[in-house]
């Protein structure tokens, strides 16, 4: 049986989706038929197996869009394997170690009942919107810190335990 996964997000300036996509693309490669969308234009998850949820950090919590998700389709998500992810530390820390969900992430694996929660860094570019990132980028704390390896493996490993799972779910 060929699985059937949403990657949802929720993005400001772009990057959590870049990831977003690049997970899709994995998956897909996998076998995995795979849609990748923002998390607020998602209205029914009934027609996927799997969902891949990420939301980018800003000022220690995790976007708007992924929390509201969570919370309007917990029901279903409870009912399928569910991933998430969050994108933000804006240097290398991610690479190099784990590194705790924010509370808003940290609820819904739980509530959830995730099969993990990962970060990423995240990117800040000089198009970015809002006064806030304006101000990081005047201190000098801009850049791309996603590492494109590491989210691949992620995804790699979502696809190995999707295959893992498979006699379970039939």
């Amino acid at each position: 049986m060929t699985r059937t996964a949403l990657v949802a997000y929720g993005t400001t300036n772009g990057s959590t989706a870049e990831i977003a996509r690049y997970i899709g693309s994995v998956l897909q490669d996998r076998g995995i038929r795979t849609e990748v969308r923002p998390a607020a234009e998602v209205h029914d998850v009934g027609p996927y197996d799997v969902v891949v949820l990420g939301g980018a950090l800003y000022s220690g919590r995790w976007h708007r869009d992924a929390r509201r998700f969570s919370r309007r389709h917990r029901r279903a998500l409870a009912e399928r394997p569910v991933w998430l992810f969050s994108s933000g530390p804006l240097d290398h820390s991610a690479s190099r170690g784990d590194i705790a969900p924010v509370p808003g992430a940290r609820r819904a694996a739980r509530r959830l009942g995730a099969e993990e929660h990962v970060t990423f860094g995240g990117r800040l570019s000089p198009q970015a919107r809002g006064r806030v990132a304006r101000m990081m980028l005047e201190d000098g704390r801009g850049g791309d810190f996603r590492d494109f390896s590491c989210i691949a493996a992620w995804a790699e490993r979502i696809a190995a335990d999707l295959v893992a799972l498979e006699p379970e779910r039939r």
